[in-house]
């Protein structure tokens, strides 16, 4: 049990002890608070929209940089040698060419005449440059060119920006907004279906405890009539099939009433269910004041107007402007993408002087471009199917709201149907109770029989259940047409409070 049911629980022992041994008595405003706290579908509706909020949040950081550190570690088996072998180089001149090349004083040369001329390995003189020998030499040993990199080490931090993306961002961030509408229409929606299921089990009960006094009232009258007729068949005045007529019709109020109890017994325990009481719990009334309008409702003219406020137009107005939104998405990719990085990168060894065995690094920064040219019409064949989508979304949004302006006209119509019935519920009661009162002071008198005045107690239940259904359908149609019109008020729950317990 949650805190929340243990606070009803206390606020039911605080009314009995408050109340005496009268039983607690429940408003409808309270059923639906419970209801509202209780319902397992109101509160996964609520869950559903704390994520879609949560998604929202995390769309927005999409327009932010990000920023990320990473690090690495590496043994290797093996060092890296530049060199096979130790290498010996020629060492030459610079040309006028900026090349390099041999002058006769960097290579081997003999007399040739009035001349020196070049000469190969074996002595001979030659002209070919592969086979100059030179004078001089560079050595270059293996082991000055082997690097260490037994273990290295390197780690860095960088950011990324973007700075334009075509779109793609900002209408990502608006479909994360819409979905989280969505999910509060949704609850909204889900807190409206609540609502209707707890007046129906309300005014329910309500009913039934109204018919169970009716009832109860009804077997005291057939009670006092039994007495009468007996008193008078003991004195021989009535006949005793006289007699059984009434203890027939006194036996079926009985039955009448036991029904009607077992009813209100099992009305009670679906409102509990539907407001998370205790099922067993049966020590409770109701409130049963029904306000009465003997006044048509009046016509709503726009009713157009008045149904955009229902959550299933809202939800359809969202699903356009989402489909709209996939448009932009799908154009996006038409656009440039721009983004800004930077980066500091360290590492050991190093090679920003020489090969060195220690931690050394640097930073970037860089912008980068990317533009799309060609991919066979993809892009094109995406924007158009999203567009199909959205007209796909305005030509159901259409037909819905057709629907339910039909629907919000019928449920007016029954409004002022259930109105005149009322009316005439309550007009047929007083008539039946003016019956009622002339037939009982005709049975005192002796002129009618005691199955006249059975028939006329009979017509007067039968007028004033009427008058109870009545005032109950009065009631529900007012909810419903508020429903179809989309102007049913939700209390004010702490479900945030509700959504950690």
């Amino acid at each position: 049990m949650n805190r929340t049911k243990i606070k009803d629980a206390l606020f039911v022992v605080i009314m009995f002890i408050a109340m005496g041994v009268e039983a607690q008595t429940l408003s409808l405003d309270s059923c639906r608070n419970m209801a509202l706290r209780h319902n397992k579908g109101a509160q996964i509706s609520n869950e559903t929209l704390l994520a879609a909020q949560d998604l929202r949040k995390a769309a927005f950081t999409q327009f932010l940089p990000s920023i990320n550190a990473a690090g690495m570690y590496m043994y290797n088996s093996k060092d890296l040698s530049v060199l096979g072998e130790d290498a010996i180089l020629p060492v030459g001149s610079v040309g006028a060419d900026g090349k390099f090349t041999y002058t006769m004083d960097d290579i081997v040369t003999i007399p040739y005449g009035d001349s020196r001329v070049p000469v190969n390995s074996h002595g001979q003189p030659t002209s070919n440059p592969a086979e100059f020998i030179p004078k001089h030499v560079a050595y270059l040993p293996k082991d000055a060119l082997t690097f260490d990199m037994s273990n290295v080490f390197a780690a860095g931090i960088g950011f990324t920006q973007p700075i334009f993306m075509g779109g793609k961002i900002f209408a990502l961030y608006k479909m994360a907004k819409i979905s989280e509408n969505v999910a509060e229409i949704a609850v909204n929606n889900s807190d409206i279906n609540i609502m209707i299921e707890v007046d129906e089990a309300y005014w329910r009960v309500v009913s039934l405890q109204k018919k169970v006094e009716l009832a109860r009232e009804f077997n005291n009258l057939l009670k006092s009539t039994y007495n009468d007729v007996k008193q008078m068949f003991d004195e021989g005045i009535v006949t005793n099939s006289d007699l059984l007529k009434v203890q027939v019709k006194l036996n079926e109020s009985e039955m009448s009433l036991t029904k009607a109890e077992n009813g209100l017994s099992l009305s009670k325990m679906l409102l509990n269910q539907v407001c998370g009481m205790d099922m067993s719990a049966q020590d409770y009334v109701l409130e049963d004041e029904v306000a009465l309008n003997n006044e048509t409702a009046d016509r709503i003219d726009d009713i157009k107007q008045e149904i955009n406020n229902r959550p299933e137009a809202l939800m359809l107005q969202e699903n356009v402007k989402l489909k709209q939104l996939e448009v932009d998405l799908a154009r996006s990719r038409f656009m440039p993408n721009i983004v800004a990085s930077g980066n500091y990168v360290v590492s050991n060894p190093n090679l920003f002087n020489g090969f060195d065995k220690s931690f050394n690094g640097m930073f970037s920064i860089g912008v980068g471009i990317t533009v799309p040219i060609f991919h066979f019409g993809d892009r094109i064949h995406t924007l158009n199917a999203a567009k199909h989508h959205l007209r796909v979304a305005e030509i159901e949004r259409e037909n819905m709201m057709e629907k339910l302006e039909l629907q919000a006209t019928m449920k007016q119509n029954s409004r002022n149907e259930a109105t005149k019935q009322s009316t005439i519920a309550t007009n047929n009661m007083l008539n039946a109770e003016e019956n009622l009162r002339t037939a009982q002071l005709g049975f005192e008198e002796g002129i009618i029989s005691a199955s006249d005045l059975m028939a006329a107690q009979t017509a007067w239940v039968s007028a004033k259940s009427e008058v109870i259904d009545a005032k109950i359908n009065l009631a529900m149609t007012d909810l419903y047409l508020n429903q179809s019109l989309g102007k049913v008020k939700i209390p004010q729950i702490d479900r945030q409070t509700e959504s950690k317990k």
